[in-house]
């Protein structure tokens, strides 16, 4: 069985990496290239990055976010966000990224899980599920669909996603804590690999995560201290968790 994963994200907006809570008040804490290269070297397995604009002319500066990335870290990484068509995520695949994340265009067009996954293949498609009270919520967490959370994750992997990243709304940049029993009853439903997301306060409140899932995102307990890593990291080990060696990532 793969050794879980410890995935710093990076929301990303006007070419700036941010962080807010619940989705909002945004606060600006550094440059998206220079976080990477930290977060390469000091232990993460992969990174994640959301451009949580997805503005026109912001998806041309993602595009250069993802060359300049891809030319300083060695492990692998996702990019989301403004990505509605197959030709957004070849424009990202072919940038450098490893995978595309999808989440409110895949709500609307299903079928578009499919088509990335049949050109790039399933390793290369991550749905993004935004749950707000068992409720899928699209627009950067603003807009309830009329989907219930578990369902649309079963859904999205029967339509080639070969990865799900369930964030709970109401627990992002809380530092309270994830949601576990959303998170456990998504990964008990789907044969893929679900990703935690919203809620890491503590080494503690990852290692919880890892118990019940494959993988973890963190961002406001790195973004404050992006030195910091190796010492989460430690702190994840000395709880249990077994995570894969620095030089065995890739």
């Amino acid at each position: 069985m793969p050794l879980p994963r410890l995935i710093p994200c990076l929301d990303v907006a006007d070419g700036r990496v941010v962080k807010g809570v619940s989705f909002v008040a945004l606060r600006d804490v550094g440059d998206p290239v220079e976080l990477a290269r930290h977060y390469s070297a000091g232990g993460a397995d992969e990174l994640v990055f959301l451009d949580i604009t997805a503005t026109p002319h912001g998806a041309d500066t993602l595009v250069e976010v993802v060359e300049r990335v891809a030319d300083v870290i060695e492990i692998p990484f996702t990019v989301g966000g403004g990505i509605r068509t197959l030709e957004d995520a070849s424009r990202i695949i072919e940038a450098g990224a490893d995978r595309v994340s999808v989440n409110s265009a895949a709500i609307t067009e299903p079928e578009l899980i499919t088509r990335i996954a049949e050109r790039f293949g399933s390793q290369a498609v991550v749905v993004a599920i935004d749950a707000g009270a068992d409720v899928v919520y699209t627009h950067g967490g603003r807009r309830a669909s009329d989907l219930r959370t578990v369902p649309w994750a079963v859904e999205a992997a029967a339509r080639g996603a070969g990865e799900i990243l369930l964030t709970s709304i109401e627990r992002d940049g809380q530092r309270s804590g994830y949601d576990l029993v959303l998170t456990a009853a998504v990964r008990d439903a789907v044969d893929v690999p679900v990703i935690a997301s919203g809620g890491a306060g503590s080494a503690a409140d990852v290692a919880a995560a890892l118990r019940v899932t494959d993988a973890a995102l963190v961002a406001s307990i790195v973004h404050e201290n992006p030195e910091g890593l190796p010492g989460l990291r430690a702190e994840i080990s000395a709880l249990g968790i077994s995570l894969r060696r620095v030089e065995e990532r890739r």
